[in-house]
């Protein structure tokens, strides 16, 4: 039987072969100076040599990929490393032969699972109730009829439209609610900051602000029956957005000014990218709350609207 100690061994030196870890080409603050003097630059210690620990190898998920510069003998690496801090892109990720290097090949699928788990994955209504928020569900009735028919996401069963009737304030300034969307992980990473933030930009400009709650299995375009329904002026939907391979984390918010059922998307008023690597939840609940305001002022939303 191989001996411990000896298996950990064997395990970080093949995974240093397969370059797993051992960026040698990836920039740090004293990246800039190896390149200056014509050396390769040394990776940082999150990128660095893999280190076996109980068993485990690091999560190369957590990776910053902006952070992440694989091209071997670069010849002007410090400034394409300076480019590649504006854009979370996979951009410099170095080759072997014709192929992609191990690194790059093994994060892509990481972040492609994580999308697909993002999708599929059911959300927990119990967190959902913590947040006191009630919910009610489309007249889908399962995820997978949710993926299919995106029509049913966009109309809410009859017991959703008894209770927002009964548990909601009438004829509200401003109605915001919650919806899953195509990621459900993006709901549960930002919402316990970006609707209180929300709620309190709003209250400090004097907003008059109805009873927010959760739709499960929900499209955009649920929120134009459910403006008709509450009867409010402004409706916004805060949504977990498709993921992608950056992150499958972002959520958008969907605003419309005196929506109505069957109304062009093009009156909707979409800020996007809100997660913790593009706009953080807590500045999007504020600029929200901004807009909302200037939709108030000049009665209008999407096209319509010039900010």
């Amino acid at each position: 039987m191989v001996d411990q100690n000896a298996l950990k061994a064997i395990i970080e030196q093949v995974l240093t072969e397969m370059n797993i870890g051992n960026t040698a080409a990836a920039a740090s603050p004293s990246a800039a100076e190896a390149v200056k003097a014509g050396e390769t630059p040394a990776a940082p210690a999150a990128e660095g040599v893999v280190k076996v620990d109980d068993g485990f190898i690091p999560d190369v998920s957590e990776i910053d990929i902006r952070k992440q510069y694989l091209v071997e003998n670069p010849v002007n690496g410090e400034a394409y490393y300076d480019l590649k801090q504006y854009a979370p892109a996979r951009l410099g990720i170095g080759k072997a032969g014709a192929r992609y290097k191990t690194l790059p090949v093994l994060e892509f699928r990481a972040a492609h699972s994580a999308a697909q788990d993002a999708v599929f994955s059911q959300m927990d209504l119990e967190f959902v109730e913590k947040l006191d928020l009630f919910v009610v569900r489309t007249m889908c009735t399962s995820k997978d009829e949710y993926l299919t028919r995106p029509d049913l996401g966009r109309k809410l069963n009859p017991e959703g439209v008894a209770m927002i009737k009964e548990k909601c304030k009438k004829n509200p300034t401003v109605q915001i609610f919650v919806s899953d969307g195509l990621s459900s992980a993006a709901v549960v990473a930002n919402i316990p900051d970006l609707l209180p933030a929300l709620m309190q930009g709003l209250q400090s400009y004097g907003i008059d602000v109805g009873t927010p709650f959760f739709v499960e299995y929900g499209r955009v375009g649920v929120e134009d029956e459910i403006t008709e329904l509450t009867g409010a002026t402004v409706t916004c939907d805060l949504v977990g957005e498709r993921p992608g391979l950056i992150t499958a984390e972002s959520m958008s918010a969907y605003i419309t000014y005196k929506g109505t059922v069957g109304m062009p998307e093009a009156r909707r008023t979409v800020i996007s990218n809100i997660h913790k690597d593009g706009t953080p939840p807590v500045e999007a609940g504020a600029h929200i709350a901004e807009v909302i305001k200037i939709m108030l002022e000049k009665k209008a939303s999407g096209t319509d609207l010039k900010l």
